[in-house]
């Protein structure tokens, strides 16, 4: 027999420290993800637990896919939460839609493009994946040479790579899958809340997202929507679990989805009026969704782009005036989060190590080939505000310079000021 060696599990180094107060050292989160949660997110998640067939929490239910089709700009019927983290719902979306055998086109631009390969051959489809340079995105001429080559039932792709900090513009795509008979699934986890995504207008098929970046919550509840073409393929595979199945049941025509949490067409039916069984609602995350999507509908979808917008404008200005290289295609790049070269004789893992010792900011690395050598600085959600751009830069000048990095002090936090200035003006 074949002896496995298994990861190594370092022990508590205080193990009284597991019965002390639960009392961390507040952070400021201005990385690639998640970010500080919205305070109104957090006092909504404290609010108490309901059973899951309360009336009032099926009403909950309902009220939360009605913010969510505001926040995705659909009509969609199927826009709901999911219980798990957004990686979660690409793999959910994906087996309930895909069968073994079939073709799923991956376009990748990143980290999160492999991630969507590895899914799609997880659910044991046909996969061809059609690769960009990291720091670029496609043309949609490339997508559709890919398209007619290959046929695929399912286009996969992210709209925004935070490993790249790029932004894929997705308009015409949708229209440019449902040309060539393939469905569209695009993972707006990085990006969704910071740019638009008008799902019905771009006739997309699927978004999947998460609650831990623009959206400012926490990370374990994926909001998603289905168009009527993702909702009815997914259904056609529908399952009733044994103990559930009334008199009359009929299977779909479909394979039977091959994991049972993951099984979207199960879910639906949770979500449905027939309120069929699945699992336990995780009440206190649909709390916290509805609260995100709330406070996000109740600013103003242009009023918050907007503000993404100007956060990152000014980020971008105040890494310019500090002598620091913006990292890829910056006319691609998301506006909720900034790639910047680490500069030459600075040790960028010690300078994020200073950051998060002595002030409490945590910016991020990068994934792959761009580990060590680029950082990642996000504007997001709750912190895509004039004071979390100039402390994160304020902070950064006195690292650098303390790593010997030759620019005019000061310089990073005026020319942000300045942005945020002129914009408001």
């Amino acid at each position: 027999m074949l002896r496995t060696s298994l990861p190594r599990l370092s022990p508590l180094a205080n193990a009284s420290s597991a019965f002390e107060d639960l009392n961390i050292v507040p952070r400021l989160l201005m990385g690639p993800g998640p970010i500080n949660a919205d305070p109104r997110v957090l006092k909504a998640m404290s609010t108490q637990l309901l059973g899951q067939f309360d009336p009032q929490f099926r009403r909950m239910m309902r009220e939360t896919m009605a913010l969510y089709r505001a926040f995705f700009e659909t009509r969609n019927d199927w826009t709901l939460v999911l219980d798990g983290t957004a990686r979660a719902a690409i793999e959910m979306v994906m087996l309930s839609a895909i069968e073994p055998g079939q073709k799923v086109l991956v376009c990748s631009f990143g980290r999160f493009g492999q991630l969507l390969n590895e899914i799609a051959q997880r659910c044991g489809a046909e996969v061809r994946v059609l690769q960009a340079p990291w720091g670029t995105v496609f043309e949609l001429a490339q997508i559709e040479v890919a398209l007619k080559e290959f046929s695929p039932k399912l286009v996969a792709i992210c709209q925004g790579d935070t490993s790249t900090t790029m932004l894929q513009p997705l308009e015409g795509l949708g229209e440019l899958c449902h040309r060539y008979g393939a469905m569209l699934q695009v993972d707006a986890t990085a990006s969704c809340g910071g740019t638009p995504l008008p799902a019905d207008a771009w006739q997309v098929d699927a978004v999947t997202a998460g609650l831990q970046k623009c959206l400012a919550g926490p990370s374990g509840a994926a909001p998603i929507t289905l168009s009527d073409a993702m909702a009815s393929t997914i259904y056609t595979r529908r399952h009733i679990e044994d103990g559930l199945r009334p008199a009359n049941y009929v299977a779909g025509p479909g394979m039977r989805i091959a994991s049972n949490y993951m099984d979207l067409a199960m879910v639906m039916d949770y979500w449905s009026d027939a309120g069929l069984n699945h699992h336990t609602e995780a009440t206190t995350m649909l709390y916290g969704a509805r609260e995100c999507a709330r406070i996000f509908v109740d600013e103003g979808l242009p009023h918050v782009y907007a503000r993404h917008a100007a956060a990152s404008r000014a980020v971008v200005a105040g890494l310019q005036a500090m002598q620091l290289k913006l990292y890829g295609d910056v006319a691609h790049k998301m506006p909720n989060v900034t790639g910047v070269y680490v500069p030459d004789g600075v040790n960028g893992d010690k300078l994020r190590a200073a950051l998060l010792d002595d002030f409490n900011i945590e910016i991020g690395t990068s994934f792959g080939p761009l580990h060590g050598k680029v950082w990642r600085i996000g504007a997001m959600g709750y912190n895509a505000r004039l004071d979390c751009v100039l402390q994160t830069l304020g902070a950064l000048e006195t690292v650098l310079a303390a790593e010997g990095h030759r620019f005019s002090r000061g310089a990073g936090v005026d020319a942000a000021y300045a942005a945020y200035k002129t914009e408001q003006s």
